[in-house]
């Protein structure tokens, strides 16, 4: 039995009972390992907004350099976006009164619509917010031909 504490200092749930929490570490051998630092990064919280030109992905990753962060497409419409931000080194002399920036793997797949131009994906990372932009295919439309009608 655990209590979950959150980072949130104005979170009325912060020292809730969370009776699920030992289950999962059980399943799960490696995320017991892990910790649940690790755990808060590896949800890597990402923005996607659909705009007439692209698809742009916003992800913040403070901490992150550009050399830690992968951005990939897989299967030809999967956008993929994984990295990890290494854990600080500790020093035996240091007293640590809190820890909430958390360490870690973190990986997130998008599906991609079919007017993605996959071929001409474009990422960025600037003051630790990381923006991929996916060109949209311009959607050509029908040919409308009148037909004259005779009689």
């Amino acid at each position: 039995m655990s209590l979950v504490r959150r980072s949130n200092v104005f979170d009325p749930f912060a020292d809730f009972w969370d009776p699920f929490d030992g289950v999962f570490r059980s399943l799960v051998p490696s995320v017991a390992s892990s910790g649940r630092d690790t755990a808060a990064f590896a949800n890597a919280r990402i923005d996607w907004k659909e705009t007439p030109e692209a698809h742009v992905f916003k992800a913040d990753l403070p901490g992150v350099k550009k050399e830690e962060v992968k951005v990939e497409v897989e299967d030809g419409n999967v956008l993929v976006i994984s990295g990890e931000r290494s854990k600080e080194k500790e020093d035996k002399n240091d007293k640590w009164h809190r820890v909430e920036r958390s360490s870690g793997k973190f990986l997130r797949r998008f599906r991609l619509p079919e007017n993605a131009k996959t071929d001409q994906v474009n990422a960025g990372l600037e003051n630790g917010v990381l923006t991929v932009t996916v060109p949209k295919a311009e959607v050509k439309k029908p040919e409308v031909k009148t037909i004259e009608i005779s009689g």
